[in-house]
């Protein structure tokens, strides 16, 4: 991982451009996402698909900076990609570990006791599951064939695969890593649904303001009430203190590589902050927008229902709150200013 604070905008450029024409091509499918392997191809020809991976491993050895650009340009473009359970969690899961990480589609999934787990992204449509379980003395990581597992197939609320797998633990075998590595795992699932939920606010805004201005009532243009101006305004108030607080736990994530030790807190505040501006997002966005942003040929329905599906994963708004309230009952009356301006 890098700590490089720019990004080269042509790069950004042909990310969006990229997801921007297969948008165009492709109509969302009805029911769950499919893992689209025409897309996978184009991506994985330009080096996108292990943007993050190392140069060693086959990776293309970028930042979370750049890779946060790419999640985000699948999400404002309405992209069902999984790009970052394959290059940011499983692929970097392998790689901590010392094992082999070749070219295979792969997602990960974190085994209970019993060698189940819930929801995990995309487990029917990957080649292989990155599985993460507790031995009764250590954690233990393997790369397993999706073959080998049962899966039950579910969705999320956005219509992505959210599956259960069961598998035998007791004919696992795996390499042990340190339980700090499962907990960064987690935090960085959490960093990635909140980006992701940013650019679904953001796009929201977007749609907002341009069916707004467009769209005319009792012979003006909807934007010149002053309660659907009032809208829009708290819509855009609540996708800015989202998006602020997601780009604050990104620097210090990339700033420190993954170690800082008040990192747990700054993706609390921007897991709550996002969680949070959703709920108004949505409601406001919907408000606006009338019996025509409930139809499915209308594409708020891209970026509202992932909006609220995100925002539950890796933790849900009351976990992240919760969260925040320990840090404050913790810091105490003398510390909390500090704990807050940081």
């Amino acid at each position: 991982m890098t700590t490089a604070t720019t990004i080269d905008t042509d790069l950004v450029d042909m990310m969006s451009a990229v997801f921007a024409r297969h948008r165009q091509q492709h109509e969302p499918a009805i029911g769950a996402a499919p893992w689209n392997t025409t897309l996978w191809a184009q991506l994985d020809e330009l080096g996108l698909v292990r943007l993050t991976g190392s140069e060693a491993t086959g990776g293309s050895g970028g930042s979370w900076l750049e890779a946060a650009e790419l999640v985000q340009a699948a999400v404002w473009n309405g992209v069902r990609v999984p790009v970052a359970e394959h290059d940011l969690l499983a692929g970097w899961l392998l790689e901590t570990a010392g094992l082999p990480v070749g070219t295979a589609r792969r997602t990960v999934a974190v085994l209970g006791a019993y060698g189940a787990a819930s929801s995990v992204p995309w487990a029917r449509e990957a080649e292989r599951i990155v599985t993460v379980w507790n031995d009764g003395n250590t954690y233990r990581v393997a790369d397993l064939a999706t073959s080998a597992f049962e899966i039950t197939e579910g969705v999320n609320l956005a219509e992505e695969p959210r599956d259960t797998v069961r598998i035998d633990l007791t004919a696992l075998s795996g390499t042990a890593v340190d339980e700090s590595i499962v907990r960064q795992f987690f935090l960085r699932g959490a960093l990635v649904r909140a980006l992701q939920t940013c650019a679904a606010l953001d796009r929201i805004v977007d749609l907002s303001v341009s069916h707004a201005s467009e769209r005319s009532q009792f012979g003006r243009p909807l934007a010149k009430f002053q309660a659907v101006q009032n809208l829009v305004a708290d819509i855009a108030a609540e996708a800015a203190l989202a998006r602020a607080a997601t780009e604050a736990a990104l620097a210090v994530a990339v700033r420190t590589q993954w170690a800082a030790t008040d990192l747990e807190f700054s993706i609390a505040v921007a897991r709550s902050c996002a969680g949070h501006a959703a709920s108004v997002v949505v409601r406001n966005a919907h408000q606006v927008h009338g019996a025509i942003g409930t139809t499915r040929e209308h594409r708020l329905h891209e970026f509202t229902k992932p909006a609220l599906a995100w925002r539950s994963e890796f933790g849900s708004v009351q976990y992240w709150d919760d969260k925040l309230t320990d840090a404050a009952l913790a810091a105490g009356r003398d510390g909390l200013w500090g704990l807050v301006t940081g």
